[in-house]
């Protein structure tokens, strides 16, 4: 059974186009909308496509509206493409990531899968590190073969407790510094973290054609083609010298 995971596509449908891998079955691990230029294209390709998918804290947040201030790193850049990605997704479309869970246990292949964007504790917010030592207590006690999780963008694999994590990384926004999509394939007991190339440049074409503002395109432009925040975008916000670069709460 060869099982294909993604998460944090983020409405990148050149970088989601991309990954052709053959597979039994395909599973979603949330935040399919924001910040990229085809928010409704990807909803439409992991309902057709994803056996099995929770809800992300960006998915949750382009469901219910719910507005985000701020002025630097990807705390703003949520702020401005968050009512584009409400505009641009169908009614339906709203619903169908509304109704998504927040957590689900399902049976693939004789292995029990735990799915959440983020960790079984905080299923939509935790940040979770590629750390034994982190994931020991969220793990204690559950029934489960393979976690899958996806919200910090970037890719790993770690065992603990007779428990397999995986985090396949982002598919439409890296941010450890490779901008090529990251996704991860279940093959039997075999984990392999795979990357594939796509065409960059196309995606950056239509965030300039999609996203009013400058700065914004600006931005997301470094990103994709650099797969990480530029220092220079992490602007200081209400004074405190905390930029909002890669920030649990907005990733």
């Amino acid at each position: 059974m060869r099982v294909l995971v993604v998460a944090d596509i983020h409405g990148n449908r050149a970088a989601l186009e991309a990954i052709r891998e053959p597979c039994d079955l395909c599973v979603c691990v949330g935040d399919i909308v924001d910040y990229g230029p085809d928010p409704a294209w990807c909803v439409e390709w992991v309902r057709a496509n994803a056996t099995h998918c929770v809800r992300g804290n960006h998915d949750h947040g382009v469901a219910q509206n719910v507005e985000v201030q701020g002025v630097g790193g990807f705390r703003f850049l949520t702020a401005v493409t968050r009512p584009l990605s409400v505009a641009a997704v169908s009614p339906a479309q709203r619903r169908y990531l509304a109704e998504l869970p927040t957590t689900l246990a399902v049976s693939i292949g004789g292995k029990k899968f735990l799915l959440v964007h983020a960790t079984p504790r905080d299923p939509m917010d935790e940040y979770a590190p590629a750390e034994v030592e982190f994931w020991k207590p969220r793990l204690a006690g559950l029934k489960a073969d393979y976690v899958l999780a996806g919200h910090t963008h970037v890719p790993y694999a770690l065992r603990t407790g007779g428990v397999t994590v995986v985090n396949p990384g982002s598919v439409g926004m890296g941010r450890d510094g490779d901008p090529r999509a990251s996704y991860a394939l279940i093959d039997g007991d075999d984990v392999q973290l795979k990357r594939v190339s796509y065409d960059v440049e196309a995606t950056v074409r239509r965030v300039h054609e999609t996203v009013p503002d400058a700065t914004a395109c600006e931005m997301l432009s470094d990103v994709y083609r650099t797969g990480a925040l530029q220092p220079r975008w992490l602007k200081k916000e209400n004074g405190n010298g905390n930029g909002h670069g890669p920030a649990p709460a907005t990733a």
